[in-house]
């Protein structure tokens, strides 16, 4: 399963089959005092979760991995609750909750030394060298996700606010692309600061700053000092030893040549020793990759007690 902020998918499978065609519930679970609901999430996996196993002619699950954004930092009832509901209702017995960035991870490197920086609205760098797990920013639109789509975005219309102004460092063309998509410059803070969406209405707005990249110096600016910031984050967490993979995951790397010609030069600079390489896949991915290791008996990743957490029968 993989669980984030547009809602949750889920596929079964077996090892040796592969998997059904996921299904999906587009209604987020909520989070509240305890941090992620557990029983919210539990009455939406079960409806799909039936369905599937019909799908694929299973006729028992022994193991599950949920894959969830917050995990790290909001996960402490799904720690507490998970792995027991999951063996009430389909008698699962090896359960990990992985955090979302974890499944990005395996998603584009599977069980291979490296790093992956995860960049759509928010942005997070992972790494491993197979006995730990590190990570750097994911820290949110407010205090970090730096060269996010976010990020992007806030710095896109701070440089039309300043065209505004007339100050210094402004863009007339980010300027008057941002009153084509939120109205005059003046109504601008109104119209974000009350938002409960901030971020994704931030991130609305990088395609506008790529699509001025290559005419305006401001536009390249804020491109490149956004590539800058992502391999700070991966330069943070890729292991210095051997030859580590450097992989990019996530909606924002759809921007285009502005910011991946930028992204590769910061990478080859700060990474020499690491080798670029194509995501095999995305965050599911990851999930059933996980969990297939684990039905097999071939899991080797490092456990982790917030990022890659593994319930197992207990042997004897």
């Amino acid at each position: 399963m993989d669980s984030g902020g547009s809602g949750l998918r889920v596929v079964v499978g077996t090892p040796d089959r592969g998997t059904t065609a996921p299904r999906e519930s587009r209604e987020p679970v909520r989070t509240g005092p305890r941090g992620i609901d557990p029983g919210h999430l539990m009455a939406q996996l079960v409806p799909l979760v039936r369905e599937l196993t019909a799908e694929a002619g299973v006729t028992g699950l022994g193991t599950a991995v949920v894959g969830a954004a917050g995990l790290a930092t909001l996960g402490d009832a799904l720690r507490a609750e998970l792995p027991g509901a999951l063996e009430r209702e389909f008698g699962v017995r090896s359960v990990a909750l992985v955090a979302d960035a974890v499944t990005a991870y395996v998603g584009a490197l599977g069980a291979r030394p490296g790093a992956v920086v995860a960049a759509g609205t928010g942005l997070i760098a992972i790494g491993t060298d197979l006995k730990s797990w590190r990570r750097a920013d994911g820290w949110g639109h407010l205090l970090g996700d730096c060269g996010s789509g976010a990020w992007i975005g806030r710095a896109g219309l701070e440089a039309a606010l300043r065209a505004h102004d007339g100050r210094s460092g402004g863009s007339t063309a980010l300027l008057a692309r941002a009153e084509e998509l939120f109205g005059p410059a003046r109504e601008l803070p109104g119209r974000l600061y009350p938002r409960a969406d901030r971020p994704a209405v931030l991130a609305s707005f990088a395609p506008q700053v790529a699509a001025c990249a290559g005419l305006d110096p401001v536009a390249d600016g804020i491109l490149r000092e956004a590539a800058r910031h992502m391999a700070d984050s991966a330069a943070a967490v890729c292991p210095a030893e051997g030859e580590p993979l450097i992989g990019l995951t996530g909606g924002l790397f759809r921007t285009g040549a502005a910011l991946l010609v930028p992204l590769e030069e910061e990478l080859r600079l700060r990474l020499p020793h690491a080798r670029r390489v194509t995501a095999a896949g995305g965050p599911l991915e990851g999930s059933v990759h996980i969990a297939t290791e684990l039905a097999r008996g071939s899991f080797t990743l490092p456990s982790d007690e917030s990022m890659l957490y593994v319930v197992t029968p207990k042997r004897g």
